[in-house]
């Protein structure tokens, strides 16, 4: 039975099975179940294909049973009015359940089927798509936060009053990421915290300390592997740290633990999406390739962040080559305790005083910088995906029929072989060639640019989306602190309590600050070593068109032997015909008749 559904984001179809949705479109899907984290149906203008369950929610009819009065579920969700999406267990482990299968816990039995775009449970929550860390959707159980992380119920009817209110919408970014806990000191101080990150004050405001030991990593030689006696197939790709020397073999879905374990843990930083799963031609030598470019600057977006690179599973990642330390590593950062409100804690700040509202217009100028750009990069990503179409249908096709018509011209002149020149004939089909193949040059140029300018596109559209939710995060943070000091004035709470929310509300603004900084220095280094490889490969590309049609030119001046006045060939055959018919009589060249 075909179901009604609203797009939540916009996704830009990358081969023939998929279809572009627009956000907040209507759609129509004809089955509800996902085929790899894919659905099938139809947008609202007709065309049928494919688009990532993720990216929409399915409205179901509503029931007259109060358990199932939801009329909106995520997509592959059951409506059943629980408070949490519930997927499939196959597809999605919670930590709890991660870290207890002692022996079937080898990474290389994990269901292919598990990617990015499935995590819903992680990604339809807070900030950078993680849910609330003490909230599991799993087996239709809503987890609570632990006794000591909520307010006692022991508490004074008189104390309760004085509290600042909690958000209505539980379901926020701002409640789930644990941030609001935060802000209201609901997160008590680890007795120890062993990751520490700093921030400091730079010539632009806040920006996060450097990390002291940098370094680089490479992505290279994707090779295609199996098991279970080639059962199973798939693709690894060789991960090179430079500050190990020791290359280790990574899945995809080893990216995609690694994704899901930054986005639980890093609540106020733009972790960077990863390339997307497709759901067919994964074997494909172009998507293949595809794939390791977009990793590689993923890798490169990870590797430069001050605070990403030093994340311990990170490290793991990139270096534990032993089966058992890799199952150790992974349990340890699954059971990582410093994660969402709490990851908060680990910020060392600077002591320079900041006026909040300052602060928040800082907030508000990246807030539409972010929007401008992110409506900018969606334009040109568009455009440069049409141009693409363009060299490799439209630009070719038509010096191809350039070419052919060159090369119909040079047949022609051949048909009356007495005024026919073999060297003009010859230089204009090579013209004719000429233009096919640089129809061909066309076709094969977007390998050296446009597909580049793409992937970086692809990857700062990822980081901008981030930034809402980030940005909400800030915003409901201020709200408390006003909100906090409007009680204290009117004495309804301790100005030592307002002071605490207004200080906790710092750290979030330090931190979100240093994430817009580094945003900013990111995106100048991108776009400017983008720009000047597209330009440059531009111009050796035109330079070898040029070269090309050079070469073409230079035929007839080498080989065209220099044709024979028309006089000199008419009196030739002339001759030879008098000299053919002298024996029949006189010839007279005015009327061509015998006088006999």
């Amino acid at each position: 039975m075909s179901l009604k559904a609203k797009a939540l984001y916009s996704f830009q179809s990358e081969n023939k099975e998929e279809i572009n949705i627009q956000e907040n479109e209507e759609l129509l899907i004809f089955d509800d179940t996902s085929l790899d984290g894919w659905l099938q149906g139809q947008n609202s203008r007709g065309e049928r294909g494919l688009f990532p369950a993720s990216y929409v929610e399915v409205i179901r009819p509503r029931s007259n049973s109060s358990l199932t009065d939801n009329s909106v579920s995520p997509a592959g969700s059951p409506g059943n009015g629980s408070s949490f999406y519930t997927p499939d267990p196959s597809h999605t482990r919670s930590s709890h359940e991660s870290y207890d299968d002692d022996d079937d816990d080898d990474w290389d039995d994990w269901d292919d089927s598990s990617t990015v775009v499935e995590e819903e449970s992680r990604r339809g929550g807070g900030a950078n798509g993680h849910a609330h860390p003490y909230q599991t959707p799993h087996d239709n159980v809503q987890y609570r936060p632990k006794p000591s992380l909520e307010r006692q119920d022991s508490m004074s009817s008189a104390k309760r009053s004085s509290m600042v209110g909690r958000n209505l919408n539980r379901f926020s970014s701002f409640v789930r990421s644990g941030v609001e806990a935060f802000v209201l000191g609901d997160v008590p101080m680890m007795s120890k915290i062993s990751e520490t990150y700093a921030i400091e004050m730079g010539t632009r405001g806040p920006q996060w300390c450097a990390n002291p030991r940098p370094f680089v990593c490479s992505i290279e030689e994707p090779i295609k592997q199996t098991k279970f006696k080639g059962i199973k197939t798939y693709i690894s790709y060789r991960v090179s740290p430079s500050h190990t020397g020791s290359p280790v073999y990574r899945r995809y879905k080893h990216f995609d633990w690694l994704y899901n374990r930054l986005l639980h843990k890093f609540t106020v930083i733009s972790v960077p999406h990863l390339p997307e799963k497709q759901a067919t031609g994964r074997f494909e030598e172009d998507f293949i390739e595809k794939r390791k470019r977009r990793l590689i600057l993923w890798m490169d977006h990870m590797t430069s962040h001050p605070v990403l690179s030093q994340y311990e599973g990170f490290e793991h990642f990139l270096m534990c080559g032993d089966d058992k330390q890799w199952k150790l590593g992974k349990r340890r950062a699954e059971k990582d305790e410093m994660v969402g409100a709490s990851f908060l804690l680990t910020f060392q700040i600077p002591s320079e005083h900041q006026d909040l509202q300052d602060v928040e217009d800082r907030v508000d100028t990246f807030k539409a910088f972010s929007k401008k750009m992110d409506d900018s990069v969606l334009q040109l990503t568009n455009v440069t995906t049409e141009l693409v179409r363009k060299h490799v249908g439209g630009f070719r096709k038509e010096f191809q029929k350039l070419g052919s018509a060159f090369q119909s011209v040079s047949q022609a002149f051949t048909m009356d072989p007495p005024y026919s020149s073999d060297a003009l004939n010859n230089a204009i089909s090579h013209t004719g060639r000429t233009y096919e193949t640089i129809g061909e040059m066309f076709a094969e140029q977007p390998k050296q640019d446009l597909y580049h300018m793409l992937d970086k596109l692809s990857l700062y559209q990822g980081l901008l989306s981030n930034f809402p939710d980030i940005i909400h995060l800030q915003k409901g943070a201020f709200a408390k602190v006003k909100e906090s000091q409007r009680m204290s004035d009117e004495g309804k709470m301790d100005q030592g309590e307002a002071d605490g929310v207004k200080k906790r509300c710092r750290v979030v603004g330090f931190a979100l600050q240093a994430e817009m900084n580094h945003f900013h220095e990111r995106r100048a280094v991108d776009f400017k070593e983008m720009m000047q490889a597209y330009l440059k490969q531009q111009i050796l590309f035109y330079q070898r068109i040029g070269k090309q049609l050079e070469s073409t030119l230079s035929i007839p001046a080498a080989s065209l032997a220099k044709p024979q006045p028309f006089s000199q060939i008419s009196r030739q055959q002339m001759m030879a015909h008098v000299t053919k018919t002298a024996a029949v009589g006189d010839v007279r060249p005015e009327t061509g008749t015998n006088t006999e």
